[in-house]
């Protein structure tokens, strides 16, 4: 299933779901069902079929699925965007998707930015889809996911974006997490992301994920340019302190 919707092969990827759990059934003594809901939802969206995607999210919400784990909350969250306009439904997504936890499952959190990525650029909003779509690439390229990887680049070229272009940063936002905080400092200090990982028990691939969101919210290319940049930072930091004095 997994794999057809990678490759984008909505209509397999459905069958494959629905023959798991059928729409707007969350069966209590089938608990795979929550293996597919996100699946399940996106395949049918992308098949036109727009009820039986409303009513799994439906059936979501009656079992309160996001309330079992914070992935599940990361699913959820994700399925609402999927059928859903509503701006306020978008920006609660992106509050789950800050969260610290939200790392912990970075497919997951991929697969989400890829799909946000992929409405925002279809409602025309092109450059506000480019950071979700450049997330989403650099975690597919960290799990070495090629199928949807290729998605997120194809994606991403639609937008208009081109390798080394870089983001607005009034579109990006400027502030680090904490985490990004403390990985693009002892990044700078030219630690390996191995090393950086075995300091913050994280696994290197997901320290080259965070850097790779990391540099464009600094406005660089790469490791080589993060000590620059976070002095650039603290400078400004600095001066806008001053600034604010009383005279």
């Amino acid at each position: 299933m997994l794999a057809a919707l990678g490759r984008g092969d909505f209509e397999a990827g459905y069958q494959h779901a629905v023959a798991m759990s059928p729409p707007g059934v969350l069966a209590s003594h089938v608990p795979h069902c929550t293996w597919v809901m996100f699946d399940l939802v996106e395949a049918a969206m992308r098949t036109g079929r727009v009820a039986e995607a409303h009513a799994h999210v439906r059936a979501m919400r009656a079992a309160e699925v996001a309330a079992l784990s914070p992935r599940m909350a990361l699913l959820v969250a994700g399925a609402e965007v999927l059928i859903s306009d509503d701006r306020e439904v978008l920006t609660q997504l992106e509050t789950v998707l800050d969260a610290p936890d939200a790392e912990r499952w970075q497919f997951e959190t991929s697969r989400i930015r890829l799909i946000v990525g992929e409405k925002l650029r279809r409602n025309g909003a092109a450059a506000s889809a480019r950071p979700h779509l450049i997330a989403a690439r650099d975690g597919f390229a960290a799990m070495n996911a090629v199928p949807w990887l290729e998605r997120a680049r194809n994606e991403l070229r639609a937008t208009g974006y081109r390798q080394g272009e870089r983001v607005s940063p009034g579109i990006v936002p400027e502030a680090l997490t904490p985490q990004e905080a403390v990985i693009a400092r002892l990044a700078a200090r030219g630690l390996t992301n191995k090393q950086i990982g075995e300091q913050l028990y994280l696994s290197h691939r997901t320290v080259g994920a965070h850097l790779y969101r990391i540099y464009p919210k600094l406005g660089v290319s790469s490791r080589a340019g993060l000590a620059d940049a976070l002095s650039r930072r603290l400078d400004a930091a600095a001066h806008g302190s001053a600034d604010d004095r009383p005279g």
